[in-house]
């Protein structure tokens, strides 16, 4: 497996974009689009895809899955493809998170590629999550207590947005009101992209306007 090239004053920043397992992840194929002026490099779980669009990702964007994580490795002193892209990029984001990758990073646990990533993660970078799940899910106590844990270790959060819950989202429950919301939906991929672009620019000036 090749090294990735790490330091080089003069290029363009570096994004890592993941996918978990959530229906969002039809979105991601139009998130790395949105970040075609940047270096980008992008991870996909494998129930990621049973929605991502491969077709529409951009044509010069390499895509790890959990597949290519061990398959160059041969001996001990090969380099390991979540370590090299954790040196390679500048910052990550995760979007859509899954209510389960969130409780797998929560608890530390690093069995696909893109939670071996968040564990190996220098978070001297940043590195921003944007969750996407079931309403209930996301209003559920366990959510509550992994966004706490995963912001303590310095994961930063891109809120969900509201949406009008269908009756079928609560079964039979007559009292719901087909104007009723719930949390959990994905953000705009326009509004992560604006997040992240503004944020960055800050970071880096505060940084001395270096990447490394």
């Amino acid at each position: 497996m090749e090294s990735f090239q790490v330091n080089d004053a003069s290029r363009k920043p570096r994004i890592l974009l993941a996918a978990s397992g959530s229906v969002a992840a039809i979105k991601f194929a139009n998130l790395c689009q949105c970040f075609s002026q940047w270096e980008v490099k992008a991870v996909a779980t494998w129930a990621s895809l049973r929605f991502v669009d491969l077709k529409s990702l951009p044509k010069n964007l390499t895509l790890y899955t959990d597949q290519d994580e061990w398959s160059a490795w041969t001996k001990i002193g090969h380099s390991v493809l979540h370590i090299e892209l954790c040196k390679w990029a500048d910052i990550m984001v995760i979007a859509p998170l899954s209510a389960n990758t969130l409780g797998k990073i929560a608890g530390g646990v690093g069995n696909n590629l893109l939670t071996c990533i968040v564990r190996a993660w220098d978070y001297s970078k940043p590195l921003f999550v944007s969750p996407s799940m079931n309403t209930f899910m996301w209003n559920n106590p366990f959510t509550k207590r992994h966004l706490v844990a995963i912001d303590k270790i310095g994961i930063s959060l891109i809120p969900p947005a509201t949406k009008k819950i269908r009756p079928g989202d609560y079964g039979n429950i007559k009292e719901i009101a087909r104007e009723d919301y719930g949390n959990g939906v994905m953000g705009d991929t326009n509004h992560i992209f604006s997040t992240i672009t503004f944020f960055f620019a800050a970071w880096k000036n505060s940084s001395g306007g270096n990447i490394q």
